[in-house]
């Protein structure tokens, strides 16, 4: 088993999240404006359906390149259930719910375009406004579980879209049902009091706390398995896992054994999502564990001590402590 991760990965599956979601606020603007009968001197209405609708297909695009981004990320590894089961994941789970709801509600909504012209119009337009259920769980969700969502400039990236489709979509329900100066008002204070939710919810409760990079110092849980290959003359025992804590982590140990002695041994551990790899060896070995050392390609160096318990055929679970 070869221990690998890439934090391009997890870097692609961010951008196209936030290009959805931008996509997204835009299109959803863009079909409020339309939806109200607005005018525009320079652009026919079926040139903005065409805008509209391409910017639909856009965003699909986006959503696929995101959820494929994770399924290959080493970082935080989703299985296929976790990826279309909203709860099932065990990371954020309520905010990867809700993107998971707005993916297959996107979905469905593809779907009822592509097949527009087979179905009654009201149901149609209907079923279009999911499309403010999807902007609403894709921001709730953003702002929940993306692991930039403290930062400014991503607060301001939300802020701003919630502004938009909020004002926009306080124009369209209010026009014409009261007058255009109370109007203007509620569509001013409405977006702005979205605005200071965005700003105290990501600087506050929802508050993003990054884990340490390329700790010198942690400790955590053990998950994975150990295979064996055993010879007359010579054996091979080898042990790959996790350890998920303070700092996750690849570990693998490596054991070439003779009867009655140790031949050779090697210890990898790949601190994630850097990929900064410390490889060393193994300095003792007991029956369920090890303690090794290991150099890093920045020059630090790390003790570690394993231990763990055999559960169901070779898979094991214990504990891991790692310090300078």
């Amino acid at each position: 088993m070869h221990l690998t991760t890439n934090p391009a990965d997890w870097y692609a599956a961010r951008a196209a999240g936030l290009a959805a979601y931008v996509l997204l606020s835009a299109v959803v603007c863009l079909g409020m404006t339309m939806a109200g009968r607005k005018r525009f001197e320079r652009w026919p209405r079926f040139a903005l359906e065409d805008v509209h609708r391409f910017g639909g297909l856009l965003v699909g695009s986006f959503v696929a390149i995101h959820v494929v981004a994770i399924a290959i990320d080493a970082y935080l590894p989703f299985s296929l259930t976790a990826l279309t089961v909203p709860l099932a994941a065990s990371y954020r789970r309520l905010f990867t719910a809700l993107g998971i709801v707005a993916a297959e509600l996107l979905l469905a909504l593809a779907v009822t375009n592509r097949y527009r012209d087979r179905l009654p119009y009201r149901y149609w337009r209907r079923a279009h406004y999911l499309n403010v259920a999807i902007w609403a769980a894709a921001t709730v969700h953003g702002l929940g579980s993306g692991t930039d969502r403290s930062t400014p400039w991503l607060l301001a990236v939300f802020a701003v879209a919630v502004a938009a489709v909020v004002g926009a979509g306080s124009w369209r329900v209010l026009r014409g049902r009261l007058a255009p100066s109370r109007v203007r008002w509620i569509a001013t204070a409405l977006p702005a009091a979205g605005v200071t939710a965005v700003v105290l919810l990501g600087g506050g409760p929802l508050r993003f706390s990054p884990r340490p990079w390329n700790a010198r110092s942690f400790d955590g849980t053990l998950t994975g398995h150990v295979v064996r290959d055993v010879g007359a003359t010579r054996g091979l025992i080898s042990a790959a896992a996790t350890a998920d804590g303070t700092q996750r982590a690849l570990l693998r140990a490596d054991l070439l054994i003779e009867p009655n002695r140790l031949d050779a041994t090697s210890f990898q551990l790949e601190f994630l999502p850097s990929g900064l790899i410390c490889a060393g060896r193994i300095t003792r070995v007991q029956s369920f564990g090890f303690d090794a050392t290991c150099r890093a390609g920045d020059g630090s160096r790390r003790f570690v001590h394993a231990t763990w318990s055999l559960a169901q055929g070779d898979e094991l679970n214990g504990r891991v402590d790692v310090h300078a």
